[in-house]
């Protein structure tokens, strides 16, 4: 099996980039896989020590079969970072991990990740695989089909990615036009559509409401677990794009997850019912009110 690179995009998080690093060299392939690290850089003088921290840190890795370090030196921002590295790399090696600096991965993610693009590598209508789970749901299968794309630990194939439309006006229309928005928001449940308008509004920069949206619109489906190879511990506050919630926490699953061509392709009615009763439960006025007290009860006070 041909290993894909693993892309790692890191900033002036430090601690958390250290956390990631020791539980990505815990895998079972690391010392078999190219790992190529983005570095942005530092868009204030207060975020320079940081951003040198963490180039210090990924300058010295070790146990893995290559390391190469992309410095930026300018401040790039989030999504263009992503989109450039996946774009230059996916073209070089026809497919990609992808990984952001807030993640800790179950010792077989990248086991899971390279079955997964081994299996459906010829599958057109499967073009996302992802390995985090934060529904609990125990009733999930191990694998299933789904027609959203979920952005913490993800890995695509070069004929996937072409399909990713950088223009979110457009995608907003094409949404809007085939009447296909309260689907996407899981009917009704969580607001991607909005998140797509405030993108196209200038309120957001998100990369990842436009590969949604991208791959949406093709009818083309993701792989997802039903057992998380994933934890963010990105909602601590500590990040430029998430705030404090512990909705989304989970424990990584210690076993390897097999991979199985699933037959048919086709969207699992049960995942996507997991998924829409998640964003349910904890997207209701309610539920974001009793998050926002439980913060200031513990002298939270960020966003």
């Amino acid at each position: 099996m041909s290993l894909a690179p693993i892309l790692l995009f890191v900033y002036n998080r430090p601690m958390h980039t250290r956390q990631l690093i020791q539980s990505l060299l815990a895998n079972v392939l690391s010392e078999q896989s190219t790992l190529i690290v983005y570095s942005d850089g530092a868009k204030s003088l207060e975020d320079e020590l940081a951003v040198g921290q963490v180039r210090e840190l990924v300058r010295n890795l070790n146990g893995f079969a290559e390391v190469q370090v992309v410095e930026r030196a300018e401040n790039w921002g989030l999504a263009a970072n992503i989109i450039d590295g996946v774009t230059r790399q996916v073209q070089r090696f026809g497919k990609v991990i992808v990984l952001e600096d807030d993640l800790v991965l179950s010792p077989y993610f990248l086991q899971f990740m390279n079955d997964a693009l081994t299996v459906y590598e010829d599958e057109p209508m499967v073009g996302h695989i992802q390995a985090c789970d934060f529904t609990h749901d125990p009733s999930l299968p191990e694998t299933f089909l789904v027609k959203w794309t979920g952005s913490w630990g993800w890995a695509t194939w070069q004929r996937a990615w072409q399909h990713f439309n950088p223009d979110g006006k457009a995608l907003l229309h094409e949404l809007e036009k085939r009447c296909l928005t309260r689907q996407f928001d899981f009917d009704g449940a969580y607001g991607f559509t909005r998140m797509l308008r405030h993108q196209v509004q200038g309120k957001n920069n998100s990369w990842a409401i436009r590969w949604n949206a991208s791959l949406f619109l093709k009818n083309i489906l993701s792989l997802n677990v039903g057992r998380t190879l994933v934890s963010n511990e990105g909602f601590d506050g500590s990040g430029t794009h998430c705030g404090s919630d512990i909705s989304y926490s989970a424990k990584v699953h210690p076993h390897r997850i097999v991979v199985q061509k699933i037959s048919p392709i086709a969207e699992s009615a049960e995942g996507r019912k997991a998924i829409e009763n998640f964003y349910r439960r904890t997207n209701s006025f309610g539920a974001k009110a009793v998050r926002r007290l439980k913060r200031i009860l513990r002298g939270d006070f960020g966003r």
